[in-house]
């Protein structure tokens, strides 16, 4: 059974950072395309950024140079590292494959950017 965790939200001030984690259970991270999405209240939950099996990453526009995505095989975690934060990347976090399959979504970690 798939089990993805987030963790590592919080509150900070525009300009900070946060470091967001996904830890993963049944599945190997490094055997899938994972990706990183955020969901505000009324608007659809959309990637935010993807990273390969092979490692290579992308990003939606508006968080390129800003968030990186990256994994640890080790660990079987997936990190979202979050700087330059801005008030409108205030949304709940979710990790899920990059084709999204909707049985594993976890719970979220709560991001708010607000001075």
């Amino acid at each position: 059974q798939v089990q993805l965790v987030e963790s590592g939200g919080g509150m900070v001030q525009p300009g900070g950072s946060l470091r967001l984690s996904c830890a993963a259970s049944g599945i190997r991270l490094n055997f899938n395309t994972m990706a990183w999405y955020r969901q505000t209240p009324g608007a659809e939950r959309g990637a935010v950024a993807w990273i390969a099996t092979n490692g290579l990453t992308d990003y939606e526009d508006s968080v390129r140079g800003r968030f990186t995505i990256s994994r640890d095989n080790a660990k079987n975690t997936l990190y979202l590292q979050m700087n330059g934060l801005k008030p409108e990347d205030t949304a709940v976090y979710y990790c899920n494959f990059f084709a999204p399959n909707n049985s594993v979504w976890g719970q979220g970690t709560q991001v708010i950017v607000s001075s």
